[in-house]
């Protein structure tokens, strides 16, 4: 998860904040992709130059972003849950005697699921990745809507953006969080209890008390 999760800081830093207007991106969507994403005090973030040198790579660097965004967003929402230790009734693994409460909290907790866990894991996203849900369907409308209803150009092109940069901290935050829980040796839920904010200087840090 740590290298999906670093891929797609890189790839929405790089072609993200872009409404030039070279690069054609026309999707079902209608609304322009190239003004999505374009947050002040930013404005267009290009620092590699890729609309001008790579614009024809523009349409699937913000699938790609759009789609990590999503996944970190999930990834946020899973990681407060669990760490509230709300978790599923039974068990994981009953030829293990393995409980879903077993499963320790923070990231390391998925090196506690057994192979065959793992494994379903793996089908299920791969059965989402190439049918249910196709990456190669770049522009990441599932015809759903929004809860089910349609909006004017307008109303989406807001939440589109909303959704970006939703995904953009969500990238963010949850590689910090688990960065954090790498250095610290603390889940989230145990540096907030502890009063535990900066591992370097708070009294309590890893690196410098």
């Amino acid at each position: 998860m740590m290298k999906i999760v670093i891929s797609a800081i890189l790839a929405g830093a790089a072609s993200a904040f872009a409404p030039q207007l070279q690069p054609k991106a026309s999707s079902s969507l209608a609304v322009n992709e190239l003004e999505l994403g374009v947050t002040e005090p930013l404005g267009v973030f290009d620092p590699l130059g890729w609309l001008d040198t790579q614009p024809e790579a523009f349409e699937r660097r913000r699938a790609v972003e759009r789609k990590h965004g999503r996944i970190a967003m999930a990834a946020v929402i899973g990681t407060i849950v669990h760490n509230n230790k709300i978790v599923f009734d039974g068990y994981i693994s009953p030829s293990q005697n393995l409980k879903f409460a077993d499963i320790p909290e923070g990231f390391m907790g998925f090196f506690s699921i057994p192979t065959a866990g793992i494994a379903q894991i793996i089908f299920i996203v791969g059965f989402v990745e190439l049918a249910w849900l196709p990456a190669s369907q770049y522009d990441g409308d599932y015809g759903v809507g929004y809860f089910g209803n349609d909006l004017d150009p307008e109303e989406k092109a807001r939440k589109l953006n909303v959704e970006l940069n939703n995904g953009r901290a969500a990238m963010l935050g949850i590689i910090g969080n688990m960065v954090g829980e790498g250095v610290t040796g603390q889940t989230m839920a145990e540096q907030y209890a502890a009063g535990h904010f900066n591992p370097f200087n708070d009294g309590t840090g890893v690196l410098f008390n």
